[in-house]
């Protein structure tokens, strides 16, 4: 279903299945062989709703199932475990950097089914400030209670949908403006249009005192090819059609999610506001952990940067 300007969901709806996808791969990674990352709670969160699209990646059994009708769903189910373990790991590795220079005041901005204040070694003193729709942090608190899990820092929930006034809700939760913090959009810029995505980081340099870093994955270069859309889209239309054939659900068309519109650069964006930014592509980001991106597989996901800034 296409996006509309005040549209809302539920965990297993529009986004908010998508958070469900990223879990399942996490939780894929996790129990395979040699992961590279550990999400102990990716599987909770997928117990808990039951079978749906996202199964196709964390189930064996469907997955081979699904290799028997088109032998490319392994190689692209592969691509997305690859891509999530890839991108988890930068930002696990971001935040304990930044937990390490001495920051203890962590916003991560539509957080969906991020397990990290739960998962990660916090020190002493770290406040975690998650930001979501409603519903979303609701069945993600309600969830991790009823596995007996506990915060490994002081969690807040800031309740509200991130085209609001989310710095004043962040503000009244206690966030201090004049400290500083660490800051994480992952995966969520492609989901909102062009300008708010600058009103999006406006707001972010505007709350960031001297010491914060930040950290996202944003559209890279060539992202809005007419070409390369088609191509991703005839992708994604094999994978829903072998999908209906060994799952009861359907599975979102997540590229009518997008917003595939001409973006701010945001490493010059940053480093024109006095920001230290680096940027990585997702091959690259594939090299440094040891990985490499299948032969015609590249296509099925879109071209993507990671980047990481610290204000001096």
């Amino acid at each position: 279903m296409p996006r509309t300007d005040n549209d809302s969901w539920e965990i297993t709806q529009s986004v908010g299945s998508t958070a469900l996808g990223v879990a399942a791969a996490r939780a894929a990674e996790t129990e395979s062989a040699n992961p590279l990352i550990r999400d102990p709670f990716a599987r909770v969160f997928l117990d808990a709703v039951g079978d749906g699209m996202w199964s196709l990646y964390a189930d064996p059994t469907l997955l081979a199932q699904a290799s028997e009708i088109d032998p490319q769903v392994q190689a692209r189910a592969q691509m997305l475990v690859d891509f999530m373990a890839t991108r988890t790991a930068f930002f696990d590795e971001y935040f304990l950097e930044a937990a390490d220079s001495g920051v203890r005041q962590v916003v991560i901005l539509a957080a969906g089914l991020d397990a990290r204040a739960w998962r990660l070694p916090w020190p002493d003193g770290t406040v975690v400030y998650e930001l979501d729709q409603p519903k979303v942090l609701e069945f993600k608190t309600a969830t991790l209670e009823r596995h007996g899990a506990t915060p490994t820092a002081r969690l807040v929930n800031v309740p509200i949908d991130l085209r609001q006034d989310w710095p004043k809700a962040l503000q009244d939760a206690g966030f201090d403006p004049g400290r500083p913090s660490a800051w994480s959009a992952e995966g969520l810029v492609r989901y909102l249009p062009a300008q708010a995505q600058d009103l999006l980081f406006e707001r972010i340099d505007a709350l960031s005192a001297p010491g914060s870093r930040l950290a996202s994955n944003v559209p890279g270069e060539g992202f809005i090819d007419p070409d390369l859309v088609q191509r991703q889209r005839e992708e994604m239309q094999r994978m829903r059609a072998v999908a209906a054939q060994v799952t009861a659900a359907d599975m979102p068309a997540v590229e009518d999610l997008w917003y595939a519109e001409e973006r701010t650069a945001l490493p010059e964006w940053l480093r024109d506001r006095g920001w230290e930014a680096s940027a990585v592509d997702f091959p690259g980001l594939m090299a440094r952990y040891g990985r490499s991106v299948a032969d015609g597989a590249e296509v099925a996901m879109p071209p993507t940067l990671f980047v990481s800034a610290h204000r001096p």
